[in-house]
């Protein structure tokens, strides 16, 4: 279950929980972190993780792409892990992924990891941008930073939140977390971590639980 919230006055955002963000003005879907291809880096380093992560990542997105009717898909930095990630079934799956969805606009603003990992192949039809870039309100970028003049949306923190129950269990969640002039999106990849940082005045958290999003 999505959540609507109004982020400026006038302008909104759906939140999905399937950890992306939906702008329905500009029929803009935000993906942060997607980290592609992890897993096999991670394996071909030796660590034992499960395989399938990317066919799941590249379905969850047919799934938002199909729900919101999005015309363009943003990518917020970190589309690929590494390298390492272009393996050829990656690669299969990524082809097999964009030719499904060859009507949509999209677009990577680099983060850390895509300077790394470089540009995805040509092939896959994504433009390759440096941040900030402007869309409506909204000024989209990987690392956190205020934009003059603008609502910043970011990634790169993979953003958390900690639940305490009764019992004293402690509970970490992936959330979006929404501040002045900065928003958060949680990482949209497996593996990735989360970092809680310490919750600013009036800032905003909307936790990832199972298939809905609350506030907190």
């Amino acid at each position: 279950m999505s959540l609507q919230i109004e982020v400026l006055a006038g302008h909104g955002l759906q939140l999905l929980p399937e950890r992306v963000a939906f702008d329905p003005v500009n029929r803009c879907l935000l993906v942060a972190d997607a980290h592609i291809g992890k897993a096999v880096s991670f394996r071909r380093l030796g660590v034992p993780v499960p395989a399938g992560t990317t066919h799941d990542g590249l379905q969850r997105l047919d799934r938002v792409l199909a729900v919101t009717g999005a015309g363009r898909l943003v990518f917020l930095g970190d589309l690929l892990h590494s390298r390492r990630a272009l393996n050829a079934s990656t690669l299969a799956d990524l082809r097999a992924w964009r030719v499904r969805h060859a009507a949509v606009q999209m677009t990577l603003v680099r983060g850390n990891h895509d300077l790394h990992a470089g540009d995805p192949p040509a092939e896959l039809n994504i433009e390759c941008v440096d941040g900030p870039l402007r869309l409506g309100p909204w000024a989209l970028l990987h690392q956190p930073e205020w934009v003059a003049g603008a609502y910043a949306l970011a990634g790169h923190v993979h953003p958390g939140v900690v639940l305490t129950g009764r019992a004293h269990d402690r509970l970490r969640l992936p959330c979006f977390r929404f501040g002045e002039q900065l928003g958060l999106l949680p990482a949209f990849g497996d593996f990735t971590g989360l970092h809680v940082p310490a919750r600013q005045p009036g800032e905003r958290v909307f936790a990832v639980v199972d298939d809905r999003v609350l506030a907190v």
